[in-house]
């Protein structure tokens, strides 16, 4: 399989447009893909992913001068594809059908697989982590983050992901930081073993600052019908997990920047003692991606109920999964708190009850489970590499009026 830099006029993967620059898709037919793939092709159902495109085939070269001038620059878009075409296709997993021409991206279902499929999709972005990456002129990462706030969605469905769509627009195009960013996504999508199959690259002049660009995110994943969880099955009695988070991940970066910028003028490449690091190297820890280690639990354990630890903290998140009646009692002196967490709460002078409601606090997914197969699911996360912790309990809710999360020590 093969992505390759089309051109901006006629038949491409990125086509100029009004607005922006570029949009990369991946298609093709089936004569053009192995024997082995086309028989598998007989029995699959195609996912097709739409990207609207734009070509400017009467301009001629005097009006995209003028275009240049009025600050796109569609050759730059054009290289942009080049230098990012084998990254984008390192990704690539079985169901993408790939090449060059098309209008949206195809992935085929395996119907053998899945009986009674579900398409499971989510986007996201990563907030203003973007500004740490400026402020510490690295870009490689923050596409894991971008990955990661997407896929850590819909695997708490029970959902493999399939496929990944990113969005990136910025006032000029600056080829190498794109790229790197892009070398980021890449990242994330093979950690989670999803293919990235298209993407929008707008220049949109006017709108940003020097510097300054956006991401968002999307991911469509597939589920059994049959083996969907969506909490219903959370009972009395059920063990909660919280497996360790890698740091603050991707949210509540506009109160830290405050904290940290504009209360106490540190500086990213400052070394913070307590952190162990700088500043800007435990910002920028790239958010964990669960995915296959959850895939893999599942292979042999049912899983209740799963909640992806963002913004809005356990306050806000965990009762998104809670049936009516039920309760999570989580115990905070279960799991070790890390550093970062201390160090904000401290200079920012926040309450306990509000960075519990803002930041993950250290786990980034929560895992309800049966009580008696708990030690078992931990014991197998920790070897997948997770850090697991028996965090708390599902209990029975006394009234309607009470809240349906109690914070223990």
């Amino acid at each position: 399989m093969r992505s390759v830099l089309g051109k901006a006029l006629g038949n491409s993967l990125y086509q100029g447009r009004p607005r922006g620059l570029t949009g990369y898709v991946f298609q093709n037919s089936v004569k053009t893909r192995h024997k082995d793939t086309r028989l598998r092709l007989e029995r699959a159902t195609v996912f097709i992913s739409f990207t609207t495109l734009n070509t400017f085939s009467n301009m001629t070269i005097s009006e995209q001068s003028k275009y240049k001038e009025a600050g796109v620059d569609i050759d730059k878009g054009n290289t942009f594809v080049h230098n990012i075409k084998d990254i984008v296709a390192s990704t690539h997993q079985r169901g993408v059908l790939n090449a060059i021409g098309g209008f949206s991206s195809f992935f085929a279902i395996d119907t053998a697989k899945y009986k009674k499929p579900v398409l499971v999709s989510s986007t996201d972005g990563v907030g203003t982590k973007l500004a740490i990456a400026n402020l510490c002129n690295k870009h490689d990462t923050i596409g894991i983050d971008l990955v990661a706030m997407c896929v850590n969605d819909i695997i708490v469905g029970g959902a493999t992901p399939l496929c990944f769509l990113d969005y990136f627009s910025s006032g000029k195009l600056e080829i190498e930081t794109a790229t790197e960013v892009v070398k980021g996504i890449a990242e994330g999508c093979r950690q989670a073993k999803c293919s990235l199959v298209g993407g929008e690259t707008a220049e949109m002049p006017g709108l940003y600052k020097a510097g300054d660009y956006d991401l968002a995110g999307f991911t469509v994943g597939i589920a059994d019908r049959d083996s969907i969880i969506d909490g219903s099955e959370i009972k009395v009695g059920n063990t909660i997990i919280g497996l360790a988070s890698s740091g603050l991940h991707s949210n509540g970066f506009s109160l830290v920047r405050k904290i940290c910028f504009d209360d106490h003028k540190l500086t990213v490449d400052m070394h913070i003692d307590e952190l162990g690091r700088t500043l800007g190297e435990e910002l920028l820890t790239p958010t964990r991606i669960y995915v296959q280690s959850v895939l893999n639990v599942l292979r042999h354990y049912r899983i209740n109920g799963m909640v992806h630890n963002t913004g809005g903290g356990f306050i806000d998140n965990t009762p998104r999964v809670l049936p009516k009646g039920c309760k999570a009692v989580i115990d905070r002196s279960s799991w070790p708190l890390p550093p970062i967490f201390d160090f904000l709460q401290k200079r920012g002078n926040i309450t306990r009850d509000e960075m519990y409601r803002t930041f993950n606090m250290g786990i980034g997914l929560m895992v309800i489970v049966d009580e008696a197969k708990a030690k078992d699911i931990a014991q197998q996360f920790g070897a997948l590499g997770e850090h697991p912790y028996i965090i708390g309990k599902i209990t029975a809710l006394k009234d309607e009026h009470e809240a349906p999360v109690e914070l223990l020590n």
